[in-house]
């Protein structure tokens, strides 16, 4: 795998700025800092409860609990990037499969770290809450991996 991109400083873009969301999810920058434990085999969690996109056929709004684990190899995601970045999914058309895989393969692909996967929890639309879930291959031996603990949907019965 080649290096993620960090910034020509390598300090990240967005931290300590006024950052307005990007417009969409392909203009959205993220930002990667050089790990600060590069060598040592531990797992980062992201949690985002309140991640919303659009419905691609009706427009109307779709909301999810995100869970992003990754086991950091050279890089480290910043976490507004990572912010702005989830945020520009608020006007984005995409199905529940699209855009939760596409945050995976998109972390995995430029940060490049051991192992990461992503876990969407999606509210009912029409009655039928959909999870979907992608991780980048088999964790490393030896990585602690603790459940996700988001329970399945079980309304008010």
């Amino acid at each position: 795998m080649t290096n993620p991109p960090e910034t020509p400083s390598g300090t990240p873009a967005f931290l300590g700025q006024q950052t307005p969301l990007p417009a969409s999810p392909q203009e959205a920058q993220l930002d990667y800092v050089p790990n600060p434990r590069a060598g040592a085999l531990y797992m980062v969690r992201f949690v985002a409860p309140e991640f919303t996109s659009l419905c691609p056929v009706t427009g109307q709004p779709d909301f999810a609990h995100l869970v992003i684990d990754y086991a950091p190899d050279r890089t480290i995601v910043e976490s507004k990037s990572l912010k702005l970045f989830l945020g520009s999914f608020r006007n984005h058309d995409g199905f529940h499969e699209d855009v939760t895989v596409g945050i995976g393969q998109r972390l995995f692909e430029e940060m490049a770290p051991h192992w990461l996967r992503i876990g969407g929890y999606w509210y009912p639309r029409g009655g039928i809450p959909i999870d979907v879930f992608w991780q980048s291959g088999a964790p490393p031996e030896g990585l602690w991996l603790p459940t996700q603990d988001v329970p399945s949907y079980r309304g008010r019965g």
